[in-house]
């Protein structure tokens, strides 16, 4: 396998870490033809610090590595953690970018389209739900802050990060990493508990509004140019077993 992209992505990458978060790292990659292909073919690989099922802490490192046309599905279907990706290369948070990594954030053109608003609009409600103890979770509880502030301010802050990033994605097409400092600010204290609960879901719910109005007067295309993303994936994968 051929690393062709390796960022820095969760908090660190809009800016919003309070310095109390672990290390997310996303890698893309170029399976060789037998994994891609043969009996045991993988597209996904996670690695962490801590056993699956232990909460991270600071200074923990969790890397998700996809293969290429895994990864390219994703943002496909809008996923708004595989998009961040494509903004990130050419600053500090750039670990690997090869000229294949260069052509991959070029794709965001045909990649992204007013389609990411249901994911955005959708992984900001899944939030809510948690944060109001509607849905359940997984490994992530976070006692410490709801003793600490009354309400788990993280889950609020992600909330405002999607709604802000969303907004912009489909006002521009683009993403700016780190978020403008006015947007970062209001994702910072809220992270750092500077809202009582009744203010974060007001301002929540003003952001949901503008995530709606945003994606009613973007510019950007129906729906992402599906054929242009697979005719360069094909060819990057032959270009690259070929050489091997």
């Amino acid at each position: 396998m051929r690393t062709i992209l390796e960022v820095e992505v969760g908090s660190t990458a809009p800016g919003t870490g309070t310095g109390s978060d672990d290390l997310d790292l996303m890698r893309i990659v170029i399976e060789d033809a037998d994994t891609f292909v043969g009996f045991h073919d993988q597209d996904t690989w996670v690695e962490r610090t801590k056993p699956e099922g232990v909460r991270s802490e600071p200074g923990d490192v969790d890397l998700v590595t996809y293969g290429l046309r895994k990864y390219l599905r994703l943002a496909l279907k809008g996923n708004p953690s595989v998009l961040l990706a494509l903004f990130i290369p050419g600053g500090p948070l750039t670990r690997v970018c090869t000229p294949e990594g260069y052509e991959l954030c070029g794709l965001a053109q045909y990649l992204v389209a007013k389609t990411v608003f249901g994911p955005y609009r959708g992984y900001m409600e899944q939030q809510r739900q948690r944060l109001l103890g509607q849905r359940g979770q997984m490994r992530v509880h976070r006692p410490e802050l709801i003793e600490a502030f009354g309400y788990d301010v993280k889950y609020a802050a992600i909330i405002l990060r999607l709604g802000f990033q969303g907004e912009e994605l489909l006002s521009t097409g683009r993403l700016t990493i780190p978020m403008p400092e006015e947007q970062r600010d209001v994702v910072v204290r809220c992270r750092n508990g500077a809202f009582d609960l009744g203010y974060a879901l007001s301002e929540i719910a003003a952001s949901q509004r503008r995530l709606q109005d945003a994606y009613l007067q973007s510019p950007l295309p129906e729906t992402p140019n599906r054929s242009a993303v697979e005719a360069w994936m094909v060819q990057t994968y032959l270009d690259n077993w070929r050489r091997d």
